[in-house]
């Protein structure tokens, strides 16, 4: 999602407006927008659904600790593109239609006058955030201009804002975003002045409603074999794409009282061309012998499911998330929750929805209206004041690589070298920052670095994250390079300078400045996370 924001005051209404020819009831081409009364547009929606289809990128930046700007990623058919290009392809696309109409509706306000929201999950490394920052930074915004949001927070910020009921109170409550690829989950706590409290980190996994989507389409490889599958996504992507826009629609009324047969509409004509061309049989055919037969009938251009064989296609994903949620409550007993909030495209599946009902009979499920639109609408409300959320819970360990006087009772040998003929420890992890540590938005942590030669024009840090317990090296298993933070000595001297890094967290992102410690003068620095 993007967001844009404008400093306007007084109350806020929403509404949507189809400006892309999307069938009724379809909302991933809707555009959406929230106004001030006789005044400015201020947020927008817009997705191009082929491009969406297209590029299942999402998970890519899920599960990649340490990205590269050069990293590839494949589109439906195989074909490979610089995925830096994607992201910012994808992005101008919002910008620039969102541009357009705002010319058009002559409000006379520029790229420059927005405060652009771009929302991200919870559970993304910095490495991830930082890998949108730059594709958002490409599209033109302004680096000051551009605000990163976490699904979870935005979701839980709008909910504050329903008409319906006061959701929060003094309770604690979870937040489960389920937009796509991802399960984001975290819990917050709403304090007397309206402001929010993370309780525990986020965490999440792939139990979204794109692993849904995998089932079924293992389901079909089973049918004709996966080389089918695969060659039909590159010979007919379009008919590739229309199940799986058929299939979105089961996803969303299916329910447990559904019964009978499940019809799911499919190019039939294509899947009998190809498997009269890959297999010498047809579809029908191909579907008889396999251990669907009595469970799956084609009609025409309808495949009718036994109900029982669809269901078990979310079991799997359900399942996972379900406990994922148990796993945060037995981990997090001193905070009881007593509310359960789903957001996301797959929050409104109505299977997701009765199960979580069913194990956690004791809280509240709510599913706001339009779930796959809270975490926009949330974004707009957090571009307006980013403090909303009070406190957030460090989800991983930052830390610098230190070289330090080598202590044998301290140190292993192998990180032993002696530098001018000094015995010292290379590649220490000294810790800055520990996980589950929870820090008031804005907390500083000051470290004093000095020049070790004369004339010395720069000082480099290596920044390192890692989820171990008590790290001593940035080499460990499990260790990851974050980036290098380098800072530029002005005028270099022949004296000893020290240098204060202040590094602030609790941000939805980590940030870095360098002041000299003599003159107070702000240094020029860099921190290049990809």
């Amino acid at each position: 999602s993007m967001a844009i924001y404008a400093k306007l005051d007084t109350e806020i209404r929403v509404f949507s407006e189809n400006t892309t020819g999307a069938p009724e009831g379809s909302s991933n081409l809707n555009v959406y927008h929230i106004y001030r009364p006789n005044y400015k547009k201020l947020t927008f929606r817009f997705y191009n659904e082929n491009k969406k289809k297209k590029f299942k990128f999402k998970m890519r930046l899920h599960n990649n600790k340490q990205l590269s700007a050069e990293m590839t990623i494949d589109d439906v058919t195989g074909k490979s593109m610089r995925a830096l290009d994607v992201f910012a392809l994808s992005i101008k696309a919002l910008v620039d239609h969102l541009l357009e109409l705002l010319e058009k509706r002559g409000t006379g306000m520029s790229r420059d006058d927005v405060r652009w929201v771009l929302t991200l999950p919870a559970i993304w490394t910095d490495s991830a955030k930082q890998f949108m920052r730059k594709a958002a930074l490409e599209t033109g915004i302004p680096d000051k201009n551009l605000f990163i949001a976490l699904e979870p927070e935005a979701a839980s910020v709008y909910c504050q804002y329903l008409p319906t009921e006061k959701l929060y109170g003094a309770e604690t409550g979870f937040v489960m975003s389920k937009p796509g690829g991802t399960a984001d989950i975290t819990m917050h706590e709403k304090l007397p002045d309206g402001q929010l409290k993370e309780i525990c980190r986020a965490e999440g996994n792939d139990c979204g409603g794109t692993s849904v989507d995998i089932a079924f389409f293992q389901l079909f490889a089973n049918i004709v074999g996966a080389p089918l599958m695969t060659a039909m996504k590159q010979e007919e992507p379009g008919a590739y794409l229309d199940i799986f826009r058929a299939f979105e629609n089961v996803k969303r009324t299916i329910d447990n009282t559904t019964t009978g047969k499940v019809n799911v509409t499919f190019p039939f004509e294509t899947f009998d061309i190809l498997c009269q061309k890959h297999l010498s049989e047809s579809f029908d055919s191909a579907l008889a012998s396999s251990k669907y037969a009595n469970e799956i009938i084609r009609r025409n251009d309808k495949i009718r499911f036994e109900v029982d064989l669809m269901k078990s296609l979310f079991a799997p994903t359900i399942d996972g998330i379900v406990s994922l949620v148990q796993s945060i409550l037995d981990k997090n007993k001193a905070h009881v929750a007593s509310l359960i909030l789903m957001v996301g495209g797959f929050s409104e599946c109505r299977l997701i929805q009765a199960e979580m009902r069913k194990q956690f009979p004791k809280c509240r499920i709510i599913v706001p209206e339009q779930a796959d639109l809270a975490v926009l609408k949330g974004a707009v409300l957090f571009g307006q004041n980013p403090l909303v959320i009070e406190s957030r819970v460090i989800k991983t360990t930052y830390g610098v690589a230190m070289t330090a006087k080598y202590d044998p009772s301290k140190h292993d040998e192998m990180h032993k070298s002696v530098i001018a003929g000094v015995e010292k420890t290379r590649n220490l992890f000294d810790i800055i920052m520990n996980e589950n540590s929870s820090i008031p938005v804005g907390t500083k942590i000051t470290k004093s670095y000095s020049t070790t030669m004369a004339k010395q024009n720069e000082i480099k840090l290596s920044v390192y994250t890692t989820n171990n317990v008590n790290p001593k090296y940035v080499d460990e298993n499990g260790c990851y390079l974050l980036g290098e933070f380098v800072m530029s000595i002005e005028n270099p001297t022949d004296e000893k300078r020290w240098f204060n890094i202040e590094f602030e967290f609790g941000k939805t992102e980590v940030s870095v400045v360098a002041v000299e410690e003599k003159s107070g003068q702000l240094c020029k620095a860099s921190f290049q996370i990809i």
